[in-house]
């Protein structure tokens, strides 16, 4: 049997411990093969050969946390509104024009469509009845979330953390007024929290975790209240408790840094059905449904414009502050806003498979995939809470036993040792870095999936560009109009009567210049395509052919002198297209794919870090090296997909680390022979499918800028590792040394944990 893939939301896990024990506890359910939790993410991922999804759910709710269901992927199929899931789709196709030498890419975006399965289950966490149920909710994107009811301090935690703090607070006022209760009294105070805590730990104990820090934290209270240390008992659980609140606090942060983006698509749609408009909720629109969307609202779909032409804010999608006009048949995003028209639309996406939920779904995923230096964190700590109690028993009994010492203070001192024990700030440190990193990468159209590629991104020391659309616009520009008579604009117009109605690059190119001039076109009788020349057809009563020089030469004379500024515009990779006119030829037209606007500036960037780059095309040599000549990057110009494949394979012989970039498609072979591939895309299946990484809104900076988030992260990465591993060993020494005790022990801890995430969510800081 093939294996299945089951995800879940899950509540109430804070920190690396957490993760642990779930991912132990689902690991022993008979036919589960693999298991990815993610803390940031708040998701559970369960490969399995029919396993009872049943039990695995009653692992997880007997240590304490929520569980729900993430909708399950279906074939694709046409099913009836709703159509709200969580399902991968792909399709994409890379097609060439010919027309005057020149050649275009493109890709289209055809999504498949699913059927929804709703079903949840609640639980709580704290080990404690409801007394605030949750509430489960299917969001746009295709998720089931588990939400508390009310804000974070009216949670079970928080409620929890108060009732304790209270009964502390009682204590220490009882105390006042029997001090010959005082140990009874805080031991007391000190149940109201030690018994959620110790319920969970003997459920985690069952469930294959007996070192979890709530088991540490049992024995290490309750051995202080037997050695007569009960209000350090107590305040050391308040203590606790208010550090999982705080680490829920922040781990929340980081959470809710990406799921905010499914908050820019709205809850409502206008759907036009036979001729008028009704409301309907945005989770129900079904792929090829009409949407009416007004000027200022939010695009509730991905889609087509059907009718108008308006301009659209995309910055919540491609962070591209400036807004981009739009017209028929040109693609919207969903959580895009409508400028100052009215636009019909027709919708290509459920909402389940909008851009924003498949990168929210995307991002998720990659944060439950580990990186390198958080397996050998994960293999690091199975050693090190083991090695820490063993320690913590050391100190305790060694020196009462062999040298005749106070058992009280050297118990004491080994319960403080056992509480530092817990490698959650350790363990936490990579985790909460990479997930704060990929959040902030996707704001700013920079999808990574998954640590390992992060990690891997820190190391690329050469960069292999495709050139069409990728360095380039992926479409053609007039960039000369040579008039011999007439004026530019008389060129312009008689170009652009022959071409207009066609959909050919060039063509398009021809027809962009003369309305970017406010020039009225003609319209051409006759109009017709000579195959490998070019276009014919009367305008004004007048004969006209515009296409090739060399057909141009066979039906008007082209002097030396023209054929000579023809051939320097070919040198500079442009295409010429001549404009005959009753035999004679009135002037023409050179059209060049053009580099993007930054690239010059981002290829020298990354020449300044030491990273090498190298333009990979299929494109004709001289064309390329015209390009590359004003990029200034290293060419290999007419490669079949073989070839650039190749040529990355010899870059890694040579001992570099390799990064390609390119559309997706045509580049596949090398994109995978690569150590990182890179899509360049806007947002499309391809973009966001295909590679390790993609650059949604096609800036070539964007490159250099993944690689230096992927350096920050790391950095990032040794700082958390520093600030856990100090805080325990100075806490250590000075525990042993006496100097500290069981408060400053817990503070180690929890208080590592919540410094490490603080320093983590830095990096979201940073994602403009």
């Amino acid at each position: 049997m093939s294996a299945l893939k089951q995800r879940y939301r899950i509540e109430g896990m804070d920190c690396a411990s957490c993760a642990s024990k779930i991912d132990t506890a689902v690991r022993r359910v008979p036919g589960v093969s693999e298991v990815a939790v993610s803390v940031t993410a708040g998701t559970l991922t369960v490969e399995h050969s029919g396993a009872d999804l049943v039990l695995v759910e009653k692992r997880v709710s007997g240590l304490g946390y929520g569980i729900a269901p993430l909708a399950r992927p279906v074939e694709p199929a046409t099913a009836p509104r709703p159509h709200d899931d969580d399902h991968d789709h792909a399709c994409g196709c890379g097609h060439d024009h010919a027309h005057g030498g020149h050649d275009h890419a493109g890709h289209r975006h055809d999504p498949d469509d699913g059927a929804h399965h709703d079903h949840h289950h609640e639980h709580r966490h704290s080990g404690e009845p409801a007394t605030a149920p949750a509430t489960a909710k299917v969001a746009a994107d295709g998720h089931v979330h588990m939400m508390e009811a009310g804000s974070w301090w009216r949670s079970a935690k928080a409620r929890l953390t108060l009732a304790c703090g209270a009964a502390l607070v009682l204590a220490y006022a009882a105390g006042h007024l029997w001090p010959d209760y005082d140990r009874l009294i805080f031991s007391i105070a000190m149940l109201v929290g030690l018994i959620p805590v110790a319920r969970r730990a003997v459920m985690a104990a069952l469930a294959g975790t007996p070192f979890s820090i709530e088991m540490l934290m049992t024995i290490a209270a309750v051995g202080a209240v037997i050695i007569g240390a009960a209000e350090e008992a107590a305040m050391v659980v308040f203590l606790f408790l208010v550090g999982e609140l705080l680490e829920g606090v922040a781990a929340g942060r980081a959470r809710d840094s990406i799921r905010a983006l499914t908050a820019l698509v709205p809850k409502v749609a206008r759907l036009v059905e036979n001729g008028s408009t009704r409301e309907i909720p945005a989770e129900r629109i079904a792929i090829g449904d009409t949407i009416l969307v007004r000027p200022g609202e939010r695009i509730p779909a991905d889609g087509a414009i059907l009718e108008g032409a308006s301009t659209v804010n995309e910055a919540p999608v491609t962070g591209e502050s400036v807004p981009v006009a739009k017209a028929p048949g040109d693609q919207l995003y969903a959580g895009t806003v409508n400028g100052e028209a009215a636009l019909t639309m027709r919708a290509t996406a459920t909402s389940a498979d909008n851009t924003i939920a498949r990168v929210v779904r995307l991002v998720e995923e990659a944060q439950e995939s580990k990186a390198p230096t958080e397996r050998f964190i994960d293999r690091f700590s199975r050693w090190y809470t083991p090695f820490v109690v063993v320690l913590a028993a050391l100190v305790a009994l060694v020196p009462p036993l062999l040298f005749g010492a106070a058992w009280d203070e050297w118990i004491y001192k080994g319960l403080a040792i056992l509480l530092i024990g817990c490698p959650c700030a350790l363990v936490i440190s990579t985790p909460a870095a990479i997930a704060a990193a990929l959040a902030a990468g996707a704001k700013r159209g920079l999808l990574i999936k998954g640590g390992a590629v992060l990690e891997k991104l820190r190391e690329v020391n050469a960069v292999a560009f495709d050139k069409t659309g990728t360095l380039t616009e992926g479409k053609p520009q007039v960039t000369d109009v040579v008039a011999f008579s007439d004026g530019e604009g008389e060129v312009l117009r008689l170009a652009g009567a022959l071409e207009a109605g066609s959909t050919h690059p060039l063509a398009v190119a021809i027809l962009a210049a003369a309305e970017a001039r406010g020039i009225p076109l003609s319209t051409a009788q006759q109009a017709g395509a000579i195959s490998g020349e070019g276009v014919t057809g009367t305008v004004d009563g007048r004969s006209l052919f515009l296409g090739s020089p060399a057909a141009a030469s066979k039906r008007a004379t082209l002097t030396a002198e023209r054929l000579a500024a023809i051939e320097a515009l070919n040198a500079e990779g442009k295409t010429v297209a001549v404009l005959v006119v009753d035999g004679a030829a009135l002037g023409f037209l050179a059209m060049r794919d053009e580099p993007r606007a930054d690239a010059g500036a981002a290829l020298k960037a990354l020449k300044d870090q030491g990273i090498r780059t190298v333009m990979l095309t299929g494109d004709n040599a001289r064309t390329a090296e015209a390009v590359g000549r004003d990029l200034g990057i290293e060419v290999r110009a007419q490669l079949m997909p073989a070839d650039k494949q190749r040529i990355v394979g010899e870059l890694k012989a040579q001992g570099l680390t390799v990064a390609k970039v390119g559309d997706g498609i045509n580049d596949a072979p090398a994109l995978a022979t690569a150590d990182v591939g890179i899509a360049m895309g806007g947002g499309t299946d391809v973009a966001l499918e295909t590679a390790d990484a993609a650059v949604l809104h096609g800036r070539v900076a964007d490159v250099g800028a993944m690689i230096e988030l992927s350096r920050r992260t790391m950095a990032n990465i040794r700082q958390n590792i520093g600030i856990a591993l100090g805080l325990k060993a100075f806490f250590l020494v000075t525990t042993i040394v006496g100097i500290t005790g069981l408060w400053p022990a817990i503070l180690a801890d929890t208080g590592a944990t919540v410094l490490v995430t603080a320093n983590a969510l830095r990096l979201l800081g940073k994602s403009k």
